[in-house]
């Protein structure tokens, strides 16, 4: 509920800061342009009848402002841009009017806050994005090797592609058969990329398995890696995506992910169209990936068997009934001739669920 007397808005921008504040009790609005400082934002706060509340929306300036305020004893909330009600007529955008709007929604507790993770939360999120981008620019620097080659006839048949004999190959008969001088050392440019793309995610493994094995999310990622494809990295990955897991469901974690089916319903008619694909990108691919290694016959290996040893009793058992469960959706879904790319978006979707249960679990 909003109890301060000032509500503030801020557009919070790289070298500029649209202000705007609006006084319940006389009506006034205040409105300036600010620098990015933080001591400069404090300073025009205190100038302001209090006591005040501040709200801006949420980017890639981060959590430092809210951090700042929040340590100065203003109360400050970071807005979730997709949830912020806008008036369907409003054709006109600038900063000075987004923060009288952000000011509005304050004063009217119309503001939907995401939830800020700690300072250590956020570096590790860092890392696993770091290793997220890591993996895409291997796999666009792969791209650029392969298609060199197959411009130039030379295709590998000898298994798997990226493997220790397809790396053999590159390294003998793929540039053996390349006679020009300027497509070697373009080959020898891409080849390069490769190997520092490879060291480069090796590195990152290695630091993100330090982390896991030692941090505040240990016990979450050891009971998630009960499940089939939830291996340390992808569950550090989760863990440190969705951060507090106790502000979900089993039912509203898949919303979260957008791995549930958009909807346009009106009256009598319900439409349901394909996923909406909101929320976090990063957690929704992990899922995704996770949940094709539930489509073969569940058996419990040596691997799972080693997980399991690192978790608790109810997380093992919880583990194995998930585990069951999904591969028996899948069977469901192939038995009925379901597409398997459709299916295995609805593994995900449960799979989300699965681990949130273990991600909560107290034990």
């Amino acid at each position: 509920m909003f109890t301060e007397r000032t509500s503030v808005g801020l557009d919070v921008h790289a070298r500029s800061v649209a202000a705007a504040a609006i006084d319940s009790v006389t009506g006034r609005v205040f409105q300036t342009k600010l620098t990015p400082s933080y001591e400069h934002i404090r300073s025009w706060l205190t100038d302001l009848p209090g006591p005040a509340a501040v709200v801006y929306e949420a980017g890639p300036t981060g959590f430092g402002l809210y951090r700042d305020l929040s340590a100065a004893g203003i109360r400050c909330e970071v807005a979730a841009p997709s949830k912020l009600h806008k008036p369907a007529g409003d054709r006109v955008k600038t900063d000075a009017r987004d923060a009288l709007h952000l000011a509005r929604l304050l004063r009217l507790d119309e503001v939907t806050s995401v939830s800020i993770p700690t300072v250590d939360q956020e570096a590790a999120r860092d890392l696993v994005r770091a290793r997220e981008d890591c993996r895409g620019d291997l796999m666009r620097a792969r791209h650029r090797l392969s298609k060199l080659l197959l411009r130039h006839g030379l295709v590998y048949y000898g298994g798997a592609a990226w493997t220790g004999a397809h790396d053999r190959w590159l390294r003998t008969e793929a540039t053996s058969q390349l006679t020009s001088p300027a497509t070697r050392m373009a080959f020898d440019a891409d080849y390069e990329h490769v190997l520092t793309m490879q060291a480069r995610r090796r590195r990152l493994d290695t630091a993100i398995e330090e982390m896991a094995a030692a941090s505040e999310f240990t016990p979450i990622v050891r009971r998630m890696c009960c499940l089939r494809g939830v291996a340390t990295l992808t569950g550090f990955a989760l863990a440190v995506e969705i951060g507090d897991w106790t502000r979900f469901t089993g039912n509203t974690i898949g919303s979260f992910v957008g791995l549930v089916p958009s909807e346009y319903s009106s009256g009598s008619s319900r439409v349901q169209g394909s996923i909406t694909k909101t929320g976090n990108t990063h957690a929704r691919r992990l899922l995704v990936e996770a949940a094709w290694h539930h489509r073969p016959r569940y058996r419990v290996g040596a691997v799972m068997r080693s997980r399991w040893d690192q978790a608790p009793a109810a997380a093992r058992v919880r583990g194995d009934e998930g585990n069951r469960r999904l591969h028996g959706r899948w069977v469901g879904f192939l038995e009925r001739r379901k597409r398997p790319v459709t299916a295995n978006v609805a593994i995900a979707r449960e799979l989300a669920g699965w681990c949130w249960s273990l991600a909560v679990m107290d034990c």
